[in-house]
């Protein structure tokens, strides 16, 4: 099999509002797997904005989600996924077998400042450096 043939891997983050943390989850998951994982992110109740604390926090280290639109979770997406990561949207996310589903707890960063974000910031780029050594074995 040649290196073209070979589908990259995909990754859905789902969180409620898809304002905060499922957006910052796929921006560091865009920087830092350098294109080698498809990345989407969505909402069972997307808000109207990305919630401004998380575009300031992940500004702080580079990231620029300043244009980034909260999407609506739909069952297409989940389906063309190969990882699903839920972020607090409970038993809203379709569930489809064969599919590798995470539930990450972590603190809800809407209605908080940036000085509250930074830790759930922090944490979620520490859990994106596993899932990217996970999808991407060997890879340097």
């Amino acid at each position: 099999m040649t290196t073209e043939t070979v589908k990259k891997p995909s990754v859905l983050f789902v969180c409620v509002h898809n304002a905060g943390r499922s957006q910052m989850a796929a921006a560091f998951l865009m920087t830092l797997g350098k294109g080698a994982i498809e990345v989407r992110s969505a909402g069972s109740q997307p808000a109207d904005k990305v919630n401004p604390a998380a575009v300031e926090a992940m500004a702080e280290l580079g990231i620029d989600m300043s244009a980034e639109i909260p999407k609506v979770l739909t069952t297409a997406a989940v389906k063309e996924s190969d990882v699903v990561i839920t972020m607090g949207c409970g038993d809203e996310c379709p569930y489809f077998p064969g599919k590798r589903y995470e539930d990450w707890v972590l603190e809800d960063p809407a209605g908080q400042g940036v000085d509250a974000v930074r830790p759930i910031r922090d944490e979620i780029k520490s859990r994106i450096e596993g899932l990217i050594a996970s999808l991407t074995p060997g890879a340097k």
